[in-house]
């Protein structure tokens, strides 16, 4: 992917431009992901194991807390390609 990215952006500095910034957008939109997911599953499980009784309702909100942080990520990504493509 790399090597595309080079052979689409040689001579174009605006090009050039939005592929670092594509490379921006979407590694600090990886990176918010990743510790969010991290954060939510580490609370989850500190919950879990101080009450484990009331873990099994709060595993709705585990999955929702998820899929909302990975949600950001796909929209860095998908913002990014817009960015670059559009």
């Amino acid at each position: 992917m790399l090597a595309a990215l080079l052979a689409a952006t040689t001579g174009d500095v605006t090009k050039a431009g939005k592929a670092i910034g594509l490379a921006l957008g979407v590694g600090l939109g990886a990176l918010g992901a990743g510790v969010g997911i991290g954060n939510i599953f580490g609370s989850y499980l500190s919950g879990a194991m101080r009450n484990p009784s009331a873990a099994p309702g709060q595993f709705t909100n585990l999955l929702i807390g998820f899929a909302l942080a990975e949600a950001t990520g796909l929209f860095g990504l998908l913002i990014a390609l817009i960015i670059l493509y559009g």
